[in-house]
């Protein structure tokens, strides 16, 4: 497996990475945290990486999209993790996008892709629950069968980019126990419809997330996305494709992270020399360096993998989450131990990368689930 990018993807890199710096800034996510904007990031700038080409990367031409691959989108996420930046991504384009591309019928598909690509729709994906954990099939929100269709009742918590969003992608049983794999079915939801609420929340990333609430809602077979009863294998799929991505984008904030505290080690003086020169401090440095690189190859083999369509890409993705996950928590701990003082202080931009790991370790699973996951998958 090539674990290199083509050079076609060093330029989509490099272009991305000029249009970042230019646009976006840790001032930028300070306003946005600061003002508790009500929905986290810049529709305008949204709009902008729209007409780049960036949401459509993964979808057919005939939609408006550019029919590329994963590892194309993975080299536009990794620059987006660079800067932190808070734009949808993850939820519209890997969660929405993905289950409405995958899932959906060719009406759906037509309505629902173009807009999301131009940057006029956004989407949002709502499936976890107050007792799903990492568990994506544990669903507890019913859909009770009426004579037009169907009437949701049931609560989503922790819903990426939810408040704002305009249409929504909801799991919800129409059959079997609560952790029952089937039985599922996932619908496609204009977020307008009457009894579904939508509750801003903020993480202590200052990320957008959302309850979701559906209290009787009325839909028809026209909003079922696959078949009915049948949505845990494509939610495991879309998943799948998420934490890929979102390994992606942790890849890009560690290696920011690494970065900035070696150009600090460089240039800190202590007792008359740099601080970069102390031996402890090199060990610590190179450690930091090598969980990195060894990110990135886990990162790079799970996106062949699915471009490929090979049957490891589940468990390479799930190779790629527990080794991101360890690695941005302990770089960005790093960050803050080797910029002492300032780097505990709101100030300084290591906060960011600090409480950013804290929360994507955790999102769709952490490093033990997914190193658990991996032994399954092997039948160990």
């Amino acid at each position: 497996m090539d674990l290199i990018l083509t050079e076609e993807q060093v330029q989509l890199q490099q272009t991305a990475r000029a249009f970042i710096a230019e646009h976006s800034s840790f001032r930028r996510l300070r306003a946005l945290r600061d003002d508790r904007d009500p929905i986290g990031f810049s529709r305008s700038l949204w709009r902008d990486m729209a007409k780049l080409g960036w949401l459509g990367i993964i979808f057919p031409e005939e939609l408006g999209g550019a029919g590329l691959a994963y590892t194309d989108l993975m080299v536009i996420l990794e620059e987006l993790g660079r800067g932190l930046m808070p734009e949808p991504m993850l939820s519209a384009v890997l969660l929405g996008g993905t289950a409405v591309a995958r899932g959906g019928s060719s009406a759906q598909k037509a309505a629902v892709l173009p807009q999301l690509i131009s940057g006029d729709l956004l989407l949002a994906f709502a499936y976890q629950e107050a007792h799903s954990r990492d568990n994506p099939h544990h669903v507890e929100s019913r859909a009770a069968a009426t004579a037009s269709g169907w009437q949701l009742s049931g609560e989503k918590l922790h819903v990426l980019d939810g408040y704002g969003a305009d249409r929504l992608v909801v799991s919800a049983r129409t059959s079997g126990a609560a952790a029952d794999p089937n039985g599922i079915t996932l619908f496609l939801l204009d977020a307008t419809l009457p009894g579904l609420s939508i509750e801003r929340l903020w993480r202590i990333d200052s990320r957008n997330a959302a309850i979701v609430r559906l209290d009787g809602v009325p839909v028809t077979p026209e909003h079922v996305l696959a078949t009915v009863g049948h949505g845990g294998a494509l939610l495991t799929e879309v998943i799948d494709r998420a934490t890929a991505g979102l390994c992606a984008e942790m890849l890009g904030s560690m290696s920011a992270a690494l970065e900035m505290t070696l150009a600090y080690l460089k240039t800190r003086v202590q007792f008359g020399v740099p601080i970069g020169s102390f031996q402890s401090l090199k060990h610590r440095a190179a450690k930091m360096y090598i969980e990195t690189e060894l990110a990135r190859s886990a990162v790079i083999a799970a996106h062949r993998a699915l471009d490929t369509h090979s049957s490891e890409a589940p468990a390479l993705t799930s190779v790629a989450k527990a080794r991101c996950s360890d690695a941005f928590v302990l770089i960005a701990d790093e960050m803050v131990q080797m910029h002492g003082g300032i780097g505990m202080t709101d100030e300084h931009d290591a906060g960011f990368f600090i409480k950013r790991a804290r929360v994507v370790q955790m999102t769709f699973g952490n490093a033990a689930y997914h190193r658990n996951r991996f032994a399954e998958l092997h039948t160990y």
